[in-house]
């Protein structure tokens, strides 16, 4: 039985709200960074603001709703990386959210990587039947990562996010169980 939480490249961690918070202020404060990962404006945090907003997320709890993971490199153990699955336990269903935020790992297989632990974790772990994701038009490069990982594109709402003075397409994509498990099997989808 392989790793749960080992890939090719990166490692799923738990962070205590302080290291979390001093290393992702620095992503907080990088707008193409703030940009890519929601639809929200980018704002400036604090690391005081992040690490509090981090503590109330710790005792409000996360499962059996929500399961939330830092990426950790397995090269040098740098924390660059993080994400959240929010499970629908009535529709067996689960909405993930990524997001690299060190920009020396950005398009190097990192986010990827992390996506198919993700997924991992999801189908066999949690016994989805289904995971979801959302993405805005202007990142197709996690556009590629979702789609090397398996997602496959199941809808777009147009102009609904406007950045910079322009409208944007939000992009919503799924894997199923079944296509991940072909997948596994080196069955092509």
């Amino acid at each position: 039985m392989r790793d749960l939480f080992r890939g090719e490249l990166v490692r799923l961690t738990a962070e205590d709200p302080e290291t979390r918070a001093k290393i992702e202020v620095h992503w907080q404060r990088d707008s193409e960074y703030r940009r890519f990962l929601d639809t929200e404006p980018a704002m400036v945090v604090s690391e005081k603001w992040l690490k509090d907003w981090f503590e109330k997320r710790n005792e409000e709890g996360y499962g059996p709703n929500r399961y939330v993971f830092s990426i950790r490199t397995l090269a040098e153990e740098r924390l660059i990386g993080f994400f959240s699955l929010w499970v629908d336990l009535v529709h067996s269903e689960a909405w993930v959210g990524i997001g690299i935020g060190e920009r020396a790992f950005w398009g190097k297989g990192y986010g990827t990587d992390a996506m198919r632990l993700c997924l991992r974790y999801a189908f066999t772990e949690l016994n989805v039947q289904r995971v979801s994701l959302g993405l805005m038009d202007y990142n197709p490069r996690a556009l590629r990562s979702y789609e090397k990982a398996g997602f496959r594109l199941e809808g777009r709402t147009r102009g609904d996010v406007q950045r910079a003075g322009k409208r944007h397409d939000s992009l919503w994509m799924g894997i199923l169980r079944e296509e991940w498990l072909a997948m596994q099997n080196g069955e092509k989808v």
